[in-house]
């Protein structure tokens, strides 16, 4: 009867149960690997031929048959050298099999036996737990590891150290879990002087979750207000934590297995890919918006950015998951995030209004503008203007308040929504005003006659979408939220609420564009 050993098979962060079969048999010497393995699986019989050759064991004189079980089932990577080498010590006798049934085993090996570590470490163990077993991974791994909770877990430095542990000569005490570490320094909104109109949208979008677009010369101050925004969100839940440190794990980017309870803030050149951005390559590793997960995805020069490579986070933005198709298979990652961007108003920079404004205005703000695809700028709720700070701004003292104080409004608006999505038996998916969808919008963002008849006059001479009116329900429902947080009595989507929320949009149409913002007896309300 052939070893097994239980190990791991990742598609995305989701993580598979595959079965490492070795089986001596007789016949011509050779060591085959199969089990629909990519070309680092196959190259672990040599790193595995190397490993017990450092250790001073050689291979039985034998033909090795290694199987992967479930073999229709793609497997990646090369943390399948130390299952390998455990099931094939199991078959030479070197460790009983019922020392290791009840784990699952991770990691890469190198030549002198060492085990290296791998990535998705934390995903095998939570996996682990979720069969009902243990896991042994590489030592650098532990601490990231142990984060999965109450699970047995061993993480030897080496082949040798693993062997002694089994046998009582010296037992491996298990790892303790990294540690939650905080920024030395986090920016704060103290730090930007002028620009009201801008901080104004910066809280409400931090508030509900929505989608922000600073348009303005260089200099103004918009990627500087953009990395501002991960210190007024909320912390990341407990759940929230686990979901994001899986896809960073999968990634290899858990250092020491510490983890941060901020939110991520990505900010990927405009020269990045398309797979870059939503993920892919030779083994579908997550991409920027997804290791953005639960926190911020930063585009800067927006325009700048591959037209493909914009366009394919439309679906991404809307569905909060990434799927790269493979010809056998899917990888899905997790793409919840708060969508930034930055945009200069022409590609001189200066538009067509102020001192140096562009001479070739208002051709070439469409034609830099138009660069970003409709259907993607629809899905930005707040596109705000923002002109140069003043000589007399910078004049004046730092504002007397900062991130601090706008975070506890964030944090009392995020309250809000978070009982009212309880009281009215919403899911977790629309806790926020920015995920509500369908019914559910209506039954927490119910608009009275007033307010109504605004939105529609807007939809209709502004060329409103369908989505561009959900999205405007969506902020009005953040700014009114804002208010309750202030007043401390609950407060319904006014006419004041739409009026706002309507000034924050750019409007998609030609007529719109030629005019880069909203009828003015609209904005006026």
């Amino acid at each position: 009867m052939p070893a097994r050993i239980t190990t791991i098979a990742f598609e995305g962060a989701e993580a598979h149960r595959v079965e490492a079969e070795v089986q001596l048999t007789s016949g011509n010497i050779a060591f085959v690997v199969v089990g629909l393995g990519d070309k680092a699986v196959a190259e672990s019989r040599e790193r595995v031929r190397g490993a017990f050759a450092g250790m001073g064991l050689s291979l039985p004189g034998k033909r090795i048959v290694v199987n992967l079980s479930p073999a229709d089932l793609p497997k990646e990577g090369s943390h399948y050298d130390l299952p390998i080498a455990l099931a094939l010590m199991v078959e030479m006798g070197l460790i009983p099999q019922d020392a290791l049934s009840g784990y699952v085993c991770v990691g890469e090996l190198k030549l002198d036996g060492q085990i290296a570590p791998v990535c998705g470490a934390l995903p095998a163990a939570i996996a682990a737990s979720g069969f009902g077993m243990g896991l042994i991974c590489p030592e650098a791994n532990g601490s990231e590891a142990a984060w999965a909770g109450d699970i047995s877990i061993l993480a030897p430095k080496s082949l040798i150290a693993l062997i002694n542990h089994f046998k009582g000569h010296a037992p491996l005490n298990p790892p303790l879990a990294g540690e939650v570490i905080t920024p030395a320094h986090t920016p704060d909104l103290k730090e930007v002087k002028g620009q009201e109109m801008a901080k104004r949208a910066l809280e409400i979008a931090a508030a509900g979750g929505h989608n922000l677009l600073f348009v303005g010369p260089p200099g103004s101050g918009k990627s500087m207000m953009a990395q501002r925004l991960p210190g007024i969100l909320p912390p990341l839940t407990a759940a929230e934590l686990l979901e994001t440190s899986q896809v960073w794990s999968m990634a290899g980017l858990l250092q020491k297995g510490e983890l941060t309870r901020e939110r991520p803030f990505r900010a990927p050149h405009h020269s990045a890919s398309m797979a870059a951005l939503t993920g892919g390559g030779l083994r579908a590793r997550p991409g920027e918006v997804s290791l953005a997960h639960n926190g911020v995805l930063f585009l800067d020069e927006l325009p700048e950015y591959a037209p493909q490579a914009l366009d394919a986070l439309r679906q991404p933005l809307e569905t909060h998951e990434v799927i790269v198709a493979r010809a056998n298979h899917h990888v899905r990652y997790p793409a919840r995030v708060q969508l930034v961007a930055a945009m200069n108003p022409c590609r001189c920079g200066m538009g067509g209004v102020g001192k140096g404004a562009c001479g070739k205005a208002p051709k070439c703000q469409r034609d830099y503008q138009g660069r970003v695809s409709g259907p993607m700028m629809d899905r930005i709720d707040l596109q705000i203007d923002v002109p140069p700070v003043t000589v007399a701004d910078m004049a004046l003292p730092s504002p007397a308040e900062g991130s601090a104080e706008v975070a506890a409004r964030v944090a009392a608006a995020r309250s809000l929504q978070a009982e009212r999505a309880n009281a009215l038996g919403l899911g977790v998916s629309q806790a926020i005003n920015a995920t509500a969808s369908g019914s559910a919008l209506e039954r927490i963002a119910p608009l009275d006659e007033a307010a109504k008849t605004l939105l529609m006059q807007a939809a209709q001479q502004s060329g409103l979408s369908a989505r561009g009116w959900t999205r405007c329900v969506r902020l009005a429902r953040t700014i009114a939220d804002l208010e309750s947080a202030l007043s401390g009595e609950a407060t319904p989507i006014l006419r004041r609420h739409i009026a706002e929320a309507l000034i924050y949009r750019r409007a998609t149409t030609k007529e719109g564009m030629d005019n880069n913002k909203i009828p003015h007896s609209l904005s006026a309300s």
